[in-house]
C-alpha cells in the first residue's frame, strides 16, 4: 500500500458544520475507495501568504491514508477542483522517510521539544540565596564587578592625562 497526505484549505466564512463536513466528505470517499485513513490533523484558521478569492485566512486540513492504487488519486483531486468550499489542496505521495517523519511527528518525537523544554524550566523553582534574591555564581559576579573598575580606573586615568596635556 502507498501511503499519501492530502492537505487542503477551506474557506473560512463557512460554518462550523459546513467546514466540519467538508473533511468528514472527503474521509468518507477515502473509506468508501478502500483507503485507510492513517491520520486527520486539524491545523486550525491560520493566515495565508497571498489572498485567495479575495480571502486572507483558511482553515487547514491535513489527512494522511494509505490506498492500494493510485488511480483514485486523480477522482479525489478532481472532487477537490470542483468543491467550491476547498479554496486550494496539495496532494503528496509519501516516501518512506516522510511516513517515518509523520509517526515521529505524531508520537512527539519531531517539535515542541523546546516547548517541553521551557515549560519544564518554568515548573523548577529558581534557587533562591538566604536573602530570598536569586542565586548567581559569586565568582563571575565578582570578577566582572572587578574587570568593571579597572576599566573604568583606566578610562580615569587616560581622561586626567587627556586633561593635563590640554593645560
Amino acid at each position: 500500500m502507498r501511503q499519501y497526505e492530502v492537505t487542503f484549505i477551506v474557506d473560512p466564512v463557512l460554518s462550523d458544520e459546513e467546514i466540519k463536513s467538508t473533511l468528514k466528505t472527503y474521509q468518507d470517499m477515502l473509506s468508501r475507495e478502500g483507503g485507510e485513513i492513517v491520520h486527520t490533523e486539524e491545523m486550525g484558521l491560520r493566515q495565508l501568504a497571498y489572498p485567495i478569492n479575495r480571502r486572507n485566512s483558511g482553515v487547514y486540513y491535513c489527512v494522511e491514508f494509505k490506498l492500494e492504487s493510485p488511480s483514485f488519486i486523480d477522482k479525489l483531486e478532481l472532487s477537490l477542483r470542483r468543491d467550491e468550499r476547498v479554496m486550494r489542496f496539495l496532494t503528496t505521495s509519501l516516501d518512506k522517510y516522510g511516513v517515518k517523519y509523520n509517526d515521529d511527528k505524531r508520537k512527539g518525537l519531531i517539535g515542541k521539544k523546546k516547548d517541553k523544554d521551557k515549560d519544564s524550566q518554568k515548573d523548577q523553582p529558581k534557587a533562591k540565596s538566604d536573602s530570598g534574591k536569586p542565586k548567581t555564581n559569586e565568582k563571575e559576579a565578582v570578577k566582572k564587578v572587578v574587570a568593571a573598575k579597572q576599566e573604568l580606573e583606566a578610562v580615569k586615568e587616560t581622561d586626567d592625562k587627556d586633561v593635563q596635556e590640554e593645560e
